[in-house]
């Protein structure tokens, strides 16, 4: 994905357009217009055309209806049924599917934020980036590590003591000397 795209999604409409079709979702125009709702329906068929000429977003159906036609529209994501799928994906479409993972990230803060009764700090509300230095085995370790520590705390049933809380993890090297 070019720096272009990049910037093309990070306006406000389309970065809702794109957040409303994550996780495989199909809508038409008046399922996105109730997730925009602030937006007039003439300015969101503008940014769903952009988002379509860039090929963020794609028309998967049209359904007749007295007369007209109603699109339904998903994004244009390579799809990952295996490990063999994600190793032979292009660079454009591994960052296709890293915006889409962050593009999530973004609704879900959002939408937190948006909760009036957000207390960060009582919340445990966090994101950091650690720049470590270990060997191959060093890393190795510390995400089984980290992956061990997930595992057990995600069989916690829900509970009204309990808050349920997304971990989001992204792991990317330094260049190469």
């Amino acid at each position: 994905m070019n720096k272009s795209k990049m910037n093309l999604i990070l306006h406000p409409v389309r970065m809702k357009i794109v957040q409303s079709l994550l996780n495989g979702k199909e809508m038409t125009v008046q399922q996105l217009g109730v997730r925009t709702i602030d937006v007039p329906q003439a300015t969101l068929y503008r940014h769903l055309n952009k988002l379509l000429e860039a090929k963020i977003i794609q028309v998967v159906k049209e359904n007749q209806i007295r007369g007209t036609i109603e699109k339904v529209y998903a994004l244009n994501e390579p799809s990952v049924q295996s490990q063999e799928d994600f190793l032979n994906l292009t660079r454009e479409e591994h960052l296709e599917l890293f915006m889409n993972f962050t593009t999530q990230l973004m609704g879900m803060y959002e939408s937190y934020l948006q909760n009036g009764e957000a207390d960060l700090v009582k919340d445990g509300v966090s994101y950091a980036v650690a720049n470590v230095h270990l060997s191959d085995s060093e890393f190795t370790e510390l995400v089984k590590g980290i992956a061990e520590l997930l595992q057990n705390a995600m069989l916690n049933e829900p509970s009204p003591e309990r808050t349920g809380r997304n971990i989001a993890t992204i792991v990317i090297p330094d260049k190469k000397p």
